[in-house]
């Protein structure tokens, strides 16, 4: 049954709220996907706090005015998907590029990040990037290391004179 032109419109406003609030975006094409295959995508991006839609193109078209998503989604054609998150982008390419690397039944095209298109090859290298929990980790190193080596600087003084004082001690030195 085809859908009233209120269902459309409370699906292209569905649609729009959620690209009007999400940070990145990803354009994919898929040929011949199968059932299972389109559960584990869409379960990779959903772990990736992401989502994934089929996209009617006239309609992704409506949705996206006004929104950052207005230039990825104008004159699409073909069949097409986007992914989309409102977290990190990193992850969500990740989610992609992992699973277009493993069903080559699925492809990306473009993409839109903090205010930037994409080709598929940066969408490749933005994937490269490491993961938003190991970049925190390694700056955190990098703030904590000037501590540490004071601590040690600190605590080597002390360390130090004790050592002296106990080799002085076993070779005889402070006999009266």
């Amino acid at each position: 049954m085809p859908l009233t032109k209120e269902q459309k419109q409370g699906r292209i406003d569905t649609l729009h709220q959620q690209l009007a609030a999400a940070k990145a975006f990803i354009v994919g094409g898929f040929d011949h996907l199968t059932v299972s295959q389109d559960l584990e995508l869409r379960r990779q991006i959903r772990a990736a706090g992401g989502r994934y839609r089929v996209l009617k193109n006239t309609l992704a078209g409506r949705a996206a005015k006004g929104t950052a998503a207005e230039q990825l989604l104008q004159g699409l054609k073909g069949v097409n998907s986007l992914a989309y998150t409102q977290g990190d982008a990193v992850a969500l390419a990740k989610a992609m590029q992992q699973f277009a690397k493993d069903n080559p039944a699925i492809s990306y095209r473009a993409g839109w990040v903090e205010g930037r298109l994409l080709s598929a090859a940066e969408i490749d290298r933005l994937a490269a990037l490491p993961s938003r929990e190991l970049l925190m980790s390694k700056l955190l190193y990098v703030l904590q290391a000037p501590a540490q080596r004071l601590a040690t600087a600190v605590n080597a003084v002390g360390r130090n004179t004790a050592a002296v004082l106990d080799q002085g001690v076993k070779q005889g030195k402070f006999k009266a």
